[in-house]
């Protein structure tokens, strides 16, 4: 790398001057020819760029301060050149030195596919609710929700569930401990049934009322093929005057063909429930032997699915004590429910109902 001395300039001419900028130039290029690192990079851009021992500096040092006063134009402009092709050459080996070659290793090539990120999906119990709840959404129900803990009065007295009244024995509960102290009704537990949002509706909204209350339930029931501490339930009530048998099996029915198929047929046998006058239990035709018998409908030709009724009139009294618009002599009203685990394992060919809360990805995978 050169490093000669900036002679004094004893002309000033046009000639003399192309001549002396000339011979600069020639050598900040002979010294870039043979940039081979970062440091003569480094060294480079001092020797000629340098603020107090750059050799510009010194060029506008001695040169331009020594120029007569006609001169100084023509020199400048000349400078100016020099000083361009002087960072030219510096920003060339800033692009093309050492440290390019890393860049170019760290470099992204967009013309590869990317790596792509897996697509969430619904998990097939939310899957499930979330089309049950649509198809009684397109018949204009609305969405009710309420909180899992509960007290007892909501989930079991407001219900018709009086203390001691043997239908409790049917939904083992989980409670919460520390409360022998509270009255009965104000004991805290996990909610058996989503049942106690159809009654903080009522209490906040007089009728009519159509709501469908889709939601996690607990109860004490040791675990199987079949069964969950854990679940999920999918209810709906229907409050308005002249509310009869035949709305709710007109829903029902239709709710089912929308669910399973128009081929699917429905009956409705007696059943009891503490909250609904009469009740009744809905199974609907087999969907994998059409009606004609096999091992999963148990060679019936049927499934039972749900739970319905018209609501008892004493629930309507609990109602009445916030809104005395239910008065059972004005108004009547359904109400139904079906577990959520039961119909996706129908739906999807699942004979075990702890797959779904296994977190198993392999299993889970299948519904994307």
């Amino acid at each position: 790398m050169t490093n000669e001395a900036i002679p004094n300039l004893t002309a000033f001419d046009d000639t003399a001057l192309d001549k002396a900028f000339a011979a600069l130039e020639a050598q900040a290029r002979e010294s870039a020819a043979g940039l081979d690192s970062e440091a003569d990079v480094e060294a480079f851009r001092l020797e000629w760029l340098g603020r107090k021992q750059g050799r510009l500096n010194e060029v506008s040092g001695r040169w331009l301060k020594a120029a007569p006063p006609e001169a100084k134009k023509a020199l400048g402009v000349r400078f100016n050149a020099l000083k361009e092709v002087v960072e030219g050459l510096l920003d060339a080996a800033l692009a093309g030195g050492p440290g390019d070659a890393a860049l170019k290793a760290e470099a992204i090539d967009i013309t590869l596919p990317g790596t792509r990120r897996l697509t969430g999906a619904e998990h097939p119990i939310t899957r499930t609710m979330n089309e049950i709840v649509g198809v009684f959404a397109a018949l204009g129900y609305s969405v009710g929700v309420g909180p899992e803990v509960e007290t007892d009065y909501y989930n079991f007295e407001s219900m018709n569930f009086p203390p001691g009244h043997p239908a409790r024995d049917t939904q083992d509960t989980l409670v919460v401990a520390g409360q022998d102290r509270k009255p009965l009704r104000d004991r805290l537990l996990l909610r058996t049934h989503t049942s106690p949002v159809q009654m903080r509706t009522m209490e906040q909204q007089p009728p009519p009322v159509r709501i469908v209350i889709p939601g996690k339930v607990h109860r004490n029931d040791a675990a199987d093929a079949t069964h969950s501490p854990i679940f999920h339930q999918v209810e709906g009530l229907c409050v308005d005057a002249n509310i009869t048998f035949s709305d709710l099996k007109g829903t029902l029915d239709h709710a089912m063909k929308a669910l399973f198929g128009s081929a699917v047929k429905t009956r409705f046998f007696p059943s009891f429930f503490p909250f609904t006058e009469p009740s009744a239990d809905v199974q609907i035709s087999c969907i994998f032997c059409g009606g004609k018998g096999c091992r999963k409908c148990k060679q019936s030709g049927w499934i039972e699915l749900l739970g319905c009724g018209m609501v008892d009139p004493a629930v309507f009294a609990f109602a009445a004590e916030k809104q005395p618009a239910y008065d059972a002599k004005q108004i009547s009203g359904f109400a139904f429910g079906m577990g959520v685990e039961r119909i996706a394992m129908m739906k999807y060919g699942i004979s075990e109902i702890g797959s779904f809360f296994a977190g198993d990805m392999r299993f889970l995978s299948q519904f994307v």
